[in-house]
Order: C-alpha cells, then structure tokens, then sequence
C-alpha cells in the first residue's frame, strides 16, 4: 500500500487509536499537517500510557533514584549497580498484564521474554528470574485456566532458555477477577566496563536488525496493554505476541559474543511498540536522526505494510548501531547462531525518524514530538482525607477475641494467600546454570555470582490491601518489606525495582492511590537507602465485564536486590535442631487491623493498614544482618502475612521441626498478639537468646524469647486460658500443601 493508497484519516481511525481529539490536534501542530496513516500508528504507540508514562512521569519524579553504588538509574533498558571487583548486577521488572489475561501462556511466557532481553541488551548475562502474580478468587469460573496457562508460560519459557526462576509471590483477591497481574522480574550479572546503553550516535553509522523476523502478532500491543477490559477482551487475542524460548537463547549468546568485540555503538530491546519504540528511543537519546528501509526489514509473513512492520511486536528482536565497516563481523555471529541479520538503515542528523518503502518515503516525523515533547499529564487526584472518605475503610472497633489458636493457624494456612507455593515452583527450573543457594520458599532467592563467594539476594514483594487502606501507609511498606526479605537472608540491600499496577488514571480516587503509594514509596527508599532504578508502569488494570468498572487494588509490586559477600553466611527460615530457642526481635502492639487472620478467619477487612516506622526498621535490618554474619541465630525469618504464628509455622515446616511457645496470661488478646501484622519484626532462632537480646536492645529493638524448637506439633501453652492447644506438623503441613493441587487437579510428591 502506497501513502497515496491509505485511507484519510477521520476521526473513527483517531480514536480507534487509543488518541484523544486534543492528542491528535498536538500531532497535528507537531508535524504541521495531517499525519498518513503510518505515522498515526507510530505516534499513537508512542503516546500510549505503556510507552509514553504520560499520566505518571510528573509523580515519578519523586522517587530517589541515585547512590553511590548505583551506576544507572531508570531511563535505560534496565537498572544497573556496582557489586563490587569490576562486577555489576543489572535488573528490572516489568508487567504483561493485559495479554496475560486474553491469552495466559503466551502472555505470560512473553513477559519473561521482554524481561530478558531488557536485560541482556545491557550486556548482561541473565542470572536468575523471578515474578509477582496477582490472580482473583480462586473460584471465578476462569481463574484455573489463567493460574495454569500463566504458571505453564512463565516455566516453560524460562526453563528452555536456561534462566532459573528462583521464586516470586502469587496473591489471589476477587479485586484481580477481570484483570490479573504478571510481572517478571530479571537479573543479570555484567563487568562494569563492559555495560551497554541505547543512545544512538555517528552520523552514517548503520543500524542493524538482528534475531527473528518480523510477523503480524502483536500489532497494537501497547495500546491494548493501555485501555481497559471490556465484554470483547477476547476478540484482542491477535494484540497478543507469541514467544519462541530457544531462538531468545540463540539471541542471548549471539549478542553476548558480539558484545565480546568493540563493535557495537548502541543497542536496544524491540519490546512494546517493537521497531517503533527501538528505533525512536535510540535516535532521541543519541540526539541524532534515524532513517529507516522498510524493504529491508526482515518479515515472514507476505505482503506486510510499513505500519504492520513498525507496530508488531513479534518477539525475539534486537535493534543495533554498529561501527561502520563491521557489519560482516557482527553478520558472522548472527549467522553462526542461525539468526536474521540485516542492515536496514542509519543514523542521521535530522533529528526526524524517516521511513521509506518502495521508493518512496512513507514516514516523516519530528523525534522531539514522540519522545521527550510527548504528553505529560498531572491528573488530579483525591486528598488523603478524600481518598478516606472515598475508600469507606471500616475502623476495626472491637478486635475480636480467639479462643481457638490452632484452629485458627490451620485455617490461615490453608488459605490462599498463605498455603504452599509448591505446586507453582516445582514446574520452574530454579537450579539450572548450578548457582542457586536459595530456591524458591524462603524469604529471598540466593544466586551466587558465577565464580566468586558473592551472591545477589532477590525478592518482590507487596501487600495491595493495605495500599487500598492508605496508599501512603502501604507504599512505604511494600519497600519495607522487600528491605526486610532482603535481611533476613543476611544480604545488605542495595537497590529496587518496581512494578507500579492500578486502575484508571482518570479516575481521581486511582490517582490518589498512585500518587500516595509512589509518595511512601520514596519516603521509605530515603530512609532505607535503597533507591530505585528501573521500573515499570501499568494503568489501567480494570474491567468493565466484572461489574461496571472495576480496579484491581493498588498493587505497587517491589523486586529488591541486595549483596551478601560470602554466599555461605546466607540465612534460610527453616528450624535446624531440636532445644533452640524462638525470639522474637521487634515490637509487637496486637494491630490485627487489615491483617489476614481478620480477613480469613473473621471476615472482617477493616481498620487502618499497620503503620511503619522506618527508622526501626533500618535499625531492625542493621541488627539482623549483624546476627546473621556473627553467626548468632540458626534461622531467620521476617514477620509478615499471618504475624508472628504463621511466621512460627513456616519455619516449623521448613525444618520439619516443631516448638513450643507459652503465651502469657498477661497478653489481653492472643489471638490479635500471634496474628497482628506489627511491621519491623523478625522471628529468629539461636543457642545463645541472652546475647541476642543484648544485641538487639543495644539497636533500641525490643526482643523478647517466645518458644523453644522441638517435637513433631506446633503447641502454644495458653497459661491460664484453658491450657494447651496444639497442631501437629502433618496436620500442618497437609493444610499448607493441599490448596494448589485441590484447586488444579493435581498431586503433590511429598516433600517429607
């Protein structure tokens, strides 16, 4: 199709653009005229809320961004800090919501995908994978089908590629019912003086496309993946992209060998908006021009327009700039790995992005205009006071009171959001590449850095319901307790990346959310000294098939990475022998308010979200990290979902070993005590608790023994409340592991 032969633009085409009329009034002052139909489709990707960030680059400013040891913060394909002997960890986390819903096993296993390549276009080696899945009731008549076709695409492409996937969190909450969540999250580890960027410089230079060709799937992703869920979201299967794990693999080794040489300039990842984005992201941050061959383009499909070509997001692509004179050197590689390799441009001085097709140039667009001069939008959003009214949070009032401890433990670990992930991780390769200390079930994944005693520590985390209560309170949390997770294995936490997952930027009570979420979310990084380096952004999680509008609730899903510097000093929450003593290390004040235990054994989701004092916690971290490294306590774990029981409980069955804990009488609640969700706390286990008090009461911590380790049950000694209660570690146990295989079908191997 010529330019001549494209339909005029009308106002239908504009807004089936995802444009508004004042968008497309903007385009028309940028260029000066009437777009053709090509360069519509490239401003509407560009200014889409995926690639552009428009309705949230003003608030994203607030985040701190810098450290010492941070060597590049948000802005590149994926974040990068220094780990210290000329190593750097590289790492980033996306989201593949949208397509994970319409198709769960492309979506998913793409999302994995897009991650890697984030990360090995900086000329990292991918070391470890990880994810954050949020699904809706576990009895919507669709959810088996989006857990197992989600769980099968992120295993089987991270399995086939060689990347373990070292663990993750998955939530259920009916909030997620039409609109599921899956961010991946990769980690990469490269020399410090081999990192490469996307800034596309030298006049003439050629631009390379290397890796698979180019198709028809995944046209208009990243406008699908900026609009809501109707009653049609079926119908935006074709938006959705389909994954081919072992050519990623080809990739990977092919650009990692080619990175081996000095003949690249710039790189970059053809991930949402595909060529478009790659091309137009390496010429604005390079301040050059770029002009693009269409019929050089590799595709597989016949008769494929310039607007099919620059829009699709077939997978498994790559855009280069290259030394000039070693385009066959760089050929060679590519061919040996039996992948496309073709010049189809160069870099210019214009300062446009122009396109040509059969002789004739079908695109001629200002750069300043798609990039750094796109929208920008400061949507108005409630006040803190506003959003509480808005909100209607039940206060608490009465804390109800629990005659019944261990009934109530069994429950809570049976429940969604607290039974076994087994099920999950056991289809995940988590040892492949043989550097995992940590797999999957503890408090943060464990990767050694290949040939040396360092390892990376690797979590995400998040908890939506208290960010739903007060986004403030739950922003600062959720880098809590990746800063907590971190410490808990003995690592030292060094920085965070960030799945930012609401609802509707219009509306202003989604804005007030993500407004005061990103507001305690760097609250919480100053204080932690764990800034932020790369992240994501993805609005508009809501559904209009589940009832008239919908938003997920905020879920601002954190991944942390820290450093331990002997891989053998990690901590892991398991019990390891009989006779040790239990501690407890932080205060605990009963706030059974938005915990779990009122929500899965009261019904009941009220009252403010639990308040989070940072300079204790830091204090908190600081102490436990000492304990670890002086090889003071035996097992570690952090006090989150379920309190201080639950906490008890998993470690019991890590270790397959029971305890003994005497609540006393003085205790006004037990119930409230053992299951409120007080931030800051640690559960630790040692043969030495008077010099674990000492130390956490030099750190102005409270620290209090609670049990002892020991037996085959869980047995709380309620001294004057009608005596002992216990559960045994198999009753436990077939609690914790029976929820997945029950919910899909399927048997668990006994781990014991």
């Amino acid at each position: 199709m010529t330019v001549a032969e494209a339909p005029a633009i009308t106002p239908q085409i504009v807004a089936d653009h995802g444009l508004s009329p004042e968008e497309y009034d903007r385009i028309l002052h940028a260029m000066g005229r009437e777009p053709n139909l090509v360069e519509l489709g490239i401003f509407s990707v560009m200014w889409s809320e995926h690639c552009s960030y428009k309705s949230s680059r003003f608030h994203l400013k607030k985040l701190p961004t810098e450290a010492p040891w941070v060597i590049q913060g948000p802005g590149e394909n994926a974040g990068v800090i220094d780990i210290g002997d000329g190593d750097a960890a590289i790492f980033k986390m996306e989201s593949h919501n949208h397509p994970s819903y319409i198709e769960p096993h492309q979506g998913a296993a793409t999302g994995v995908g897009g991650i890697l390549r984030d990360v090995f276009t900086m000329g990292a080696r991918p070391v470890a994978n990880m994810n954050a899945l949020r699904f809706g009731r576990p009895d919507h008549p669709k959810m088996r089908h989006l857990i197992a076709g989600v769980v099968a695409g992120i295993g089987g492409y991270g399995n086939c590629v060689g990347v373990p996937t070292v663990g993750g969190e998955v939530n259920f909450d009916t909030a997620y019912d039409g609109n599921i969540l899956v961010n991946a999250m990769t980690v990469g580890v490269a020399k410090t003086d081999k990192i490469f960027y996307s800034a596309a410089t030298g006049v003439g230079n050629p631009i390379v496309y290397v890796g698979s060709k180019t198709g028809r799937d995944g046209i208009h992703g990243a406008t699908m993946a900026s609009a809501d869920f109707g009653e049609d979201s079926d119908a935006k299967r074709p938006t959705v992209q389909v994954g081919d794990p072992f050519t990623e693999k080809l990739l990977i080794e092919a650009c990692l060998e080619l990175m081996a040489t000095d003949i690249i300039v710039a790189i970059q990842d053809m991930g949402a908006a595909g060529l478009t984005s790659s091309s137009v992201e390496m010429a604005s941050k390079g301040g050059a021009g770029i002009r693009l061959d269409m019929d050089k383009v590799p595709c597989r499909e016949e008769g494929m327009t310039p607007y099919e070509m620059m829009l699709s997001e077939s997978q498994e692509r790559m855009l280069m700039v290259l030394k000039p004179g070693r385009e066959p050197e760089a050929e060679a590689i590519f061919r040996k790995w039996e992948l496309d390799f073709a010049v189809i441009g160069e870099v210019t001085d214009t300062g446009h992005m122009v396109l040509e097709f059969g002789g004739e140039v079908v695109c001629d667009i200002p750069l300043g205009p798609l990039a750094d001069e796109a929208p920008c939008y400061e949507r108005p959003y409630l006040s803190r006071d506003e959003y509480k009214a808005w909100a209607q949070v039940k206060p608490l009032g009465e804390v109800p009171e629990s005659t019944d401890i261990a009934g109530d433990l069994l429950k809570l670990m049976a429940s969604p959001n607290l039974a076994s992930r087994r099920w999950i991780w056991e289809q995940y390769d988590n040892r492949v590449g043989a550097d995992t200390v940590q797999p999957p079930g503890g408090d943060a994944a464990v990767v050694r850095v290949h040939g040396t005693k360092k390892a990376l520590a690797i979590t995400t985390d998040c908890t939506p319901r208290y960010c739903y209560a007060d986004p403030y309170e739950g922003g600062k949390q959720a880098i809590a307790e990746a800063y907590r997770n971190l410490c808990a294995v003995g690592a030292k936490p060094l920085a965070v990346t960030n799945c930012l997952n609401f609802g509707n930027p219009q509306r202003p009570e989604i804005m007030a959310q993500f407004v005061g979420c990103l507001e305690g979310m760097a609250d919480a990084c100053r204080a932690l000294d764990f800034p932020i380096i790369s992240g994501n952004v993805s609005l508009y999680n809501e559904s209009k098939a589940t009832g008239g509008g919908s938003a997920i609730l905020p879920t601002p899903a954190i991944g942390g990475v820290g450093l331990l510097d002997d891989w053998e000093k990690s901590a892991t929450i398991g019990f390891k022998a009989a006779g040790e003593h239990i501690v407890l290390i932080g205060h605990s004040d009963s706030h059974a308010d938005q915990s779990l235990w009122l929500d899965v054994c009261h019904d009941r989701r009220e009252g403010p979200s639990p308040p989070v004092d940072l300079a204790a916690e830091r204090r908190a971290g600081e102490c436990i990290r000492k304990l670890i490294r002086n090889g003071l306590v035996t097992a570690v774990h952090d006090c989150s979902d379920g309190g201080a029981a639950v906490a008890v409980a998993e470690m019991a069955l890590a270790g397959n070993i029971g305890m003994t804990m005497t609540v006393v009488p003085q205790i006004p609640n037990p119930g409230a005590i053992l299951f409120g969700e007080d931030q800051g706390r640690y559960v630790v286990t040692t043969n030495d608790a008077d010099q674990v008090r000492q130390l956490a009461n030099d750190a102005q911590l409270f620290a209090v023994p609670i049990g002892t380790t020991g037996g085959e049950a869980l047995t709380f000694d309620l001294v004057e409340r009608g005596g002992s209660q216990a559960v045994s570690l198999s009753d436990l146990r077939a609690a914790s592991e029976g929820f997945f295989p029950k919910l899909m079908g399927s048997e668990l191997t006994p781990e014991f």
